[in-house]
This record gives C-alpha cells, sequence and structure tokens, in this order.
C-alpha cells in the first residue's frame, strides 16, 4: 500500500497520531533526519570557504527556533506559522521526489542562530530529455550579518549546487539594481524574454 501524501491544509498534519511512514513518503536520505535534505550534499567543493565561526548546512527542523523565519522576514513576508505549520511545510518539502527544495542557512555556530539564508528549487521537465532547471530564490542575510560578503557565500553554492544536480539552467528574479550583484555569479539578461506575475496574497513587500 502506497503512503498518502500530506493534504493541501496544514491542519490535516498531526504528527502525535500518525508515524512518518504514515504522513508521506520516506527517502533513504530523509527517513528519521532532521535536516531538509542530504547534508552529505554539501560537500566542501560545493561549499567552498566559509569566514571563521560560521557553517553552511541545510535547513533544519529545529531552525524554526533560531532564526530562520526572522532573518526570511527582512527579505518578505512571511506571515503567522505555528509550530505545526512549520514542521507540516518542512516535511512535505523534505520529502518530495525527486528532491525539489534545497534550502541552505548559514548557521553563526557560537549563538547557533541563523544569520543567512538562500533557496534552490529544481522543476523537474519533460523538455531537454526530461531534464530540469533550477530556480535560486529568496536570498538574504540578516541585517547585523550584512557586509560580510554572505550572500556572495550563499549563491556561490547555490550556483554550484545547481551545477552538481545537472540542471540545464539556472535563473533567478531580482530589481534592477540587484543584477550587477548577480552577473557576478554568471548570470544574464535573457534578451527578448520577460517575467510576468500575477499576485493573489496582497503582502508583497517592496
Amino acid at each position: 500500500m502506497v503512503p498518502p501524501v500530506f493534504t493541501s491544509s496544514p491542519t490535516e498534519y498531526r504528527p502525535d497520531e500518525n508515524s512518518e511512514e504514515e504522513c508521506a513518503p520516506i527517502t533513504p536520505t530523509t527517513k528519521g533526519s532532521s535536516f531538509l535534505f542530504d547534508s552529505s550534499i554539501l560537500a566542501d567543493e560545493i561549499v567552498g570557504h566559509v569566514p571563521n565561526g560560521l557553517r553552511v548546512r541545510p535547513l533544519h527542523i529545529d531552525d524554526y527556533d533560531k532564526g530562520f523565519l526572522h532573518v526570511l522576514s527582512q527579505l518578505t513576508s512571511v506571515g503567522e506559522i505555528d509550530r505545526s505549520s512549520w514542521e507540516w511545510r518542512f516535511r512535505s518539502m523534505q520529502r518530495t521526489i525527486p528532491s525539489t527544495y534545497f534550502v541552505c542557512v548559514v548557521e553563526e555556530l557560537d549563538s547557533t542562530r541563523v544569520v543567512g539564508a538562500a533557496t534552490l528549487v529544481l522543476e523537474w521537465k519533460f523538455i531537454h530529455s526530461a531534464g530540469s532547471r533550477g530556480r535560486v530564490e529568496d536570498v538574504v542575510v540578516d541585517e547585523s550579518m550584512r557586509g560580510k560578503k554572505l550572500g556572495v557565500l550563499l549563491n556561490d553554492v547555490l550556483v554550484r549546487l545547481a551545477k552538481q544536480m545537472g540542471v540545464y539552467k539556472v535563473s533567478l528574479e531580482c530589481n534592477d539594481k540587484l543584477i550587477p550583484f548577480y552577473e557576478q555569479f554568471g548570470y544574464k539578461k535573457d534578451a527578448g524574454n520577460n517575467f510576468l506575475v500575477q499576485r493573489f496574497d496582497g503582502h508583497s513587500k517592496m
């Protein structure tokens, strides 16, 4: 019998009533893990040089208490997320098959707080020989740590990770003033193509 996946509502998630196996499919690298994805993926050649006192790692389920959402709120609207909603979202992202969400964080070792984060999302396609496309999203550094090139660190990690994952291209969305920053990582304007959007949340943060 195939285990059911999460429903569309976090209120349906009751970790005290169901085992992990009953809630959603488990992959060999996520079963029993508290990291969003297999931490061995972030090998030295992917992470590169990290300043003393910091480390780059996958998002951890305990980051709810370590400032991840506070850092994310410095980029855009986060809203009210209680622990149950957090755990439901974390587990549903963790158990995608194939793995889709690679949220990387910078942790300050002394305080164990999250001081930066960035996300690589993989889109699995039929085109390009059933290939995959990468999207870089939600790149943010805590205001107390800006000016230390942690944004450069996170972007380097995600570009190298995307290449390792074998994507046929990686893209991101940014405002005009950040174009020169992202060009240093190899991004270019895609001439003739435009990014269009419809918003339904009413909470965009400019």
